[in-house]
């Protein structure tokens, strides 16, 4: 470890259970998701916080969730890749009440991060792929914690689901590839 950089009160002031999901690096900016709404959080609307390493400073930008009918949604993973970064989006729900696990992407363009304690810019999404039917196609029931997402030197992209070692879930892992993301991928 070569330094250890605790969040600014400014982001702690509106601090709730559910934290950091997810950390990408941008060029000298490590870009972190927040898995669920702040105290300061419009309903509906999440942060993706920026730390500048060279700077110093932090500032953020708020990412649309989509809305639940029933449990929560919030983000389980940031991923840089490319043009963009890709984010992992889910509901808490499974089996046949699981409504959305999916990966969206955003251009690292809207990617401007504004101060902290201010107004944040509202990032728009895109959805590169519905992973619910990738989850059905092992014949059991949807798992709520699709959580990991990394893209391997060549382009191609994997996600992992989170076990919680065995607590209130079936025990199962899954692993698989989702392919190339060399440009939007439809829904399959």
């Amino acid at each position: 470890m070569i330094d250890e950089v605790g969040f600014p009160p400014e982001l702690l002031a509106h601090e709730t259970r559910f934290g950091a999901e997810g950390v990408t690096k941008v060029g000298d900016v490590l870009w972190i998701a927040m898995q669920r709404e702040w105290g300061d959080d419009p309903k509906g609307l999440v942060k993706l916080v920026a730390y500048d390493t060279k700077a110093g400073t932090w500032g953020a930008v708020r990412y649309p969730l989509e809305t639940p009918t029933v449990g929560w949604m919030g983000l389980s993973e940031i991923t840089a890749h490319g043009d963009h970064v890709y984010l992992i989006e889910r509901d808490n729900l499974i089996g046949d009440k699981a409504a959305v696990k999916r990966l969206y992407r955003v251009a690292l363009s809207q990617m401007v991060a504004a101060p902290l304690g201010g107004e944040l810019p509202v990032v728009s999404k895109e959805l590169a792929r519905d992973l619910i039917p990738d989850l059905k196609r092992w014949n059991g029931y949807v798992v709520d914690k699709v959580e990991g997402f990394t893209v391997d030197a060549a382009g191609e992209a994997f996600v992992i689901t989170d076990n919680d070692g065995v607590d209130d879930s079936s025990g199962e892992t899954f692993f698989w590839s989702v392919g190339k993301l060399e440009s939007k991928q439809a829904a399959n």
